[in-house]
């Protein structure tokens, strides 16, 4: 039996929001181990004179924990 864990990981990216959620998903690999998976609870974007500088998205990040 397994038990696993969920945590919330907020990213950005100034290219998109696919490239926010890999950010994500790369650096929480870092830290965590045995993730699982992930799923994008929200997206935003920055925007500063008219243009969007900034994608941000909150995961949430599923990691097994260590028998």
């Amino acid at each position: 039996m397994s038990v696993a864990k969920v945590t919330e990981i907020i990213a950005s990216s100034e290219k998109s929001f696919d490239d926010a959620i890999k950010k994500g998903v790369r650096r929480a690999n870092k830290t965590l181990k045995a993730v699982k998976g992930a799923w994008v609870e929200s997206q935003k974007v920055i925007v500063s004179k008219g243009k969007i500088v900034e994608y941000r998205v909150v995961m949430r990040v599923t990691f097994v924990l260590a028998d």
